[in-house]
């Protein structure tokens, strides 16, 4: 069964990086941020439309990187849309828990959907600055930092 399921986990990683979700610029966002990961040089951009209540209208992503590191944005951008600040940052502490092992050996992963394919990652730390640095990103465009997000 864990054997299907790894291989389940490689087809919706695989499907994101050929096919990534909100791949694009928005033309007027409300909030961006850059990230790059210097180790591989995976380079990223993420768009946000925060409406006045605090909600996601919006996001994507641009850049070049790993199947990894576009999977994970395409994922997340997917994820977060209609979400506030607040449960945007509530999953950023879930999916970072998860892929630096913090969850420890039995992690509770279903609250987390599809990002439990992300589960693996935490076995290989060089891969787990690929998986979030969207997400890093994406923090900092949330709160309109300006310095560009690194995964070191």
């Amino acid at each position: 069964m864990e054997q299907e399921l790894r291989e389940l986990y490689q087809e919706v990683i695989l499907d994101h990086n050929k096919s990534p979700r909100n791949f694009r610029a928005i033309e007027h966002p409300t909030n961006f941020a850059e990230g790059y990961n210097p180790l591989c040089g995976d380079n990223i951009n993420i768009f946000l439309i925060v409406n006045d209540e605090g909600i996601i209208e919006d996001i994507s992503f641009q850049g070049s990187g790993c199947a990894i590191s576009k999977a994970s944005a395409s994922l997340m951008t997917s994820i977060l849309k209609g979400k506030t600040i607040e449960e945007a940052e509530n999953v950023f502490e879930k999916f970072h828990e998860l892929v630096t092992d913090k969850l420890g050996d039995n992690p509770n992963i279903d609250d987390l959907g599809k990002l439990a394919v992300f589960a693996g990652v935490r076995e290989f730390p060089a891969r787990v600055k690929c998986a979030s640095l969207a997400w890093h990103t994406m923090i900092n465009a949330l709160h309109n930092k300006k310095e560009k997000a690194v995964t070191e």
